[in-house]
């Protein structure tokens, strides 16, 4: 089974939201990631992996729809994202700040792989996830 960070990825999804007009860097995403959560005395993986996963985050994110490269017309420099339709989805699932979210990630924890197409997007149709 593939198990994922999703509290990192919800991170990279917030900022492929806020990304107009600037480039989408992953590294020091998981950097901010990671000093939120000493902050908050809470334990995170090592900063080296930290970085190393949420650039692997971006590639499988963009290779199986879930952001795609900006246009022009929306602040697009070729180095920003916005959110597909899947994305979207995936975000108001996995959301921090949405109440009920933890039973949403385990559904997904539950997967062989949540982040695979076609599971996700079965997963994500069913009401009773959310």
């Amino acid at each position: 089974m593939t198990t994922y960070n999703w509290d990192l990825i919800e991170r990279l999804l917030h900022e492929v939201q806020n990304s107009a007009g600037h480039n989408f860097t992953p590294r020091p995403y998981a950097e901010q990631y990671a000093a939120a959560k000493a902050a908050a005395g809470e334990p995170f993986e090592n900063l080296d992996h930290l970085k190393t996963v949420a650039g692997e985050y971006e590639k499988l994110l963009l290779l199986r729809g879930y952001i795609e490269p900006r246009p022009e017309d929306q602040g697009g420099n070729g180095e920003n994202y916005i959110l597909t339709p899947r994305g979207s989805s995936l975000l108001s699932l996995i959301d921090s700040s949405i109440p009920g979210n933890e039973h949403p990630r385990q559904v997904l924890d539950e997967q062989e792989d949540a982040l695979d197409e076609l599971t996700f997007d079965e997963v994500a149709s069913k009401a009773q996830i959310a």
